[in-house]
This record gives structure tokens, sequence and C-alpha cells, in this order.
């Protein structure tokens, strides 16, 4: 038995809280903490969801708190969001969110509290080596819920101080041990949206958070820049989009790119999305640097993406050319492409371009 101290991050959800519950089962002093982000309207870490936690936390008889983090969120992350659309990317703010609040500035609370590692109830699974101390990032047991591909860019330091109870379950049997536990969140649904988009309309966050910055309509063009329609602003698209581009051509068309600069909508076929490589920008490497040379992986340019089997070579300047063995559909400027070597992360960056 542990009489370790470690902080839980609870979220008000059943995967976190059962993550504290194992933790309290291992002897560990727990603390739980909920980060209160977004604010009202969001679907996690409300202040509703404090108060789950809260019960939670009682129920287990552990001490709880609440750290109010809405004016560095919004900072760090709901407006870099917003700009990012305004720029003609597809961000991913949950991998901002990861680095900087759950394994940054909640790491430099428990310090404060004299705890010494962070868990939270992230699906994904730490193996750390006892002679190096390096840790290596691996897949979920559960592949359905395995959220290992948010977690690309966290640091050796920060691997060393994180825990995740939860990677070797099944959400079935998260949800087996709330119910035995009677935890409050036993039964609490789970949200797929971006949690301060609630109702996925992300076009509106970004006009409320950048009012003064939208461009206003803009046209509509093919690859060869011939007019065919209006668009209401760029933040509304992304590429590889289908649905509602205003346009009637009697083909298929979808978003290729998108020029903010020409505040331009760029359509085109399907075969006209696919991408056979892309230029990668600010790549973290898992294991703390690149490897010597070009690396074979699975890669992943978004969350529900299964792969694609690619060729990643290392460049200058924390770079990576990803050269796809066959072309991918909506490589998108600004999601995050993560290299996988089996079940390991390998590392990731972020799309700046892709290529056909």
């Amino acid at each position: 038995m542990s009489s370790e101290r470690v902080v839980i991050a609870m979220s008000g959800g059943v995967d976190s809280s059962v993550a504290a519950a194992l933790l309290v089962e291992q002897g560990c002093e727990v603390i739980g903490i909920t980060m209160h982000l977004a604010g009202e309207g969001s679907r996690c870490c409300s202040l509703d969801d404090a108060d789950d936690a809260r019960r939670v936390a009682e129920r287990l008889g552990i001490p709880f708190y609440v750290a109010n983090y809405t004016d560095q969120f919004r900072v760090e992350v709901m407006e870099s969001f917003a700009d990012a659309y305004l720029a003609g990317r597809t961000p991913i703010p949950c991998v901002t969110c990861n680095r900087r609040f759950k394994f940054h500035h909640l790491l430099a609370r428990a310090r404060a509290l004299g705890a010494e590692r962070v868990a939270t109830g992230h699906y994904a699974r730490l193996e750390r080596d006892p002679d190096t101390e390096q840790v290596r990032l691996r897949r979920a047991a559960d592949p359905r819920k395995d959220q290992s591909y948010f977690l690309f860019d966290l640091a050796q330091a920060q691997l060393r101080q994180i825990e995740f109870p939860l990677g070797e379950l099944s959400k079935t049997e998260v949800r087996a041990r709330a119910r035995a536990l009677e935890l409050a969140t036993a039964e609490k649904p789970e949200s797929q949206e971006i949690c301060f988009v609630p109702d996925g309309d992300y076009a509106r966050v970004v006009e409320q958070l950048r009012p003064d910055a939208l461009p206003g309509r803009g046209e509509v063009v093919d690859e060869t820049g011939r007019v065919l329609g209006e668009h209401p602003g760029i933040h509304h698209f992304t590429v590889g989009q289908r649905q509602g581009l205003g346009i009637a051509t009697g083909q298929r068309l979808f978003v290729t790119r998108i020029d903010a600069k020409a505040n331009r909508i760029v359509v085109g076929s399907a075969d006209q999305v696919l991408a056979q490589g892309a230029l990668l920008e600010r790549v973290s490497w898992v294991a703390g640097a690149p490897p010597a040379q070009a690396v074979p992986a699975q890669v992943r340019v978004r969350y529900r993406h299964e792969g694609a089997p690619a060729l990643v070579e290392p460049m200058p300047q924390n770079c990576a050319r990803v050269t796809f063995e066959t072309p991918v559909r909506a490589v998108s400027p600004g999601q995050a492409a993560v290299f996988f070597a089996e079940d390991e992360v390998l590392g990731g960056g972020w799309i700046a371009e892709s290529w056909r």
C-alpha cells in the first residue's frame, strides 16, 4: 500500500470519479480538485460539475477543492481557438487544455499541496523504465475510449508526474465500478463536443469571442479561381467539409483550402481533397528528442481517424514532413497529426499545410 499524495483532476464525470476511487483503493492520499474553466453553459468543469465532483469526494472521504482558471482558459484556449478559425485553421483545443491546464497549472497546484503526482480520468497508459526513468505513452486498453491522441505533446518531465488509473479498463468496467461504489456520477452521460461549444456551433463561439475581427462575407471559388458563390465567413468552414457550402453546381464539392488572406473558400472534387503529405510544425517527440532518421508510423490526422501508414521525417526547428503511403482525406491545417508505432505514441505535431 502507498501513502503517496496524489492530486486527481475531477471534472464531475464518471471517469475522473472512478479514477479517484481507484487511487483511494491503492492507499494513496488523494486530493480532489475541479478546475473551473469554461464557465456556465460548458459541459465540462462548470460549477454544476464541481458540485457532482464534491459529492463523489465526500463519498470517497477525500479533501476537495475548486480552482478557478476561467480567465486563463479564455485567453490560452478559447481565444486561441477563435483566432485559429479566423486564420483558416481547424483547431483542436483539447490538446492545449491538457498541456496547459491539467498538466501544467494543475501540476503547479499539486506541488503547492505537497503532492508528488497528478492523476486524471484519461484513457491512456504509461510505461515507465525504472532504470532510465523514461516514460512511454501507449494507447488505452479500450480502443473505443483511447485518448492518447490528445496527449502527444506532453514532455517527459510531465509524464513522470502523471497517473492514468483508467488505462487498463473499458468504459463498461468504469461504469460498473461507479455503480458498485454508489458514486453520484455513475449514470452521468458524457459529451463528445468541445466543452465550451456544447451545441457544436463553432462559428457562433468564434463570433462571440472575436466580434471585431470577423472577416465578413467572401467568395467561394473552385481550384481554377472561378467564382461559384458567396460564403458568410471563413470561420464556418473546415477542409473536407461538404455540407453547408451554399452553392449548387450539380456535383459533390468539398472544401479543399481556406484562403484567409483573400477571405476565400476553395472547393473541389473528392479527389482534390486528398493529400499525399503534410508539413508539421511545433512537433513534440514523447522520447524527448527526434529520431536520427525518418521513421515509419501510423499517422492519425484527427481524433476519429483510424490512422494511415506514413513516413515521418524530422526536420529542423521542431518541424516534420509526413508522406503517406496512399493519399489521406481532409488533412486540415490546425489539426494534430499524431504518430503511432502499434500502440505506442511516438509524438506528433500541428498540421501547417498539406499537398497533393
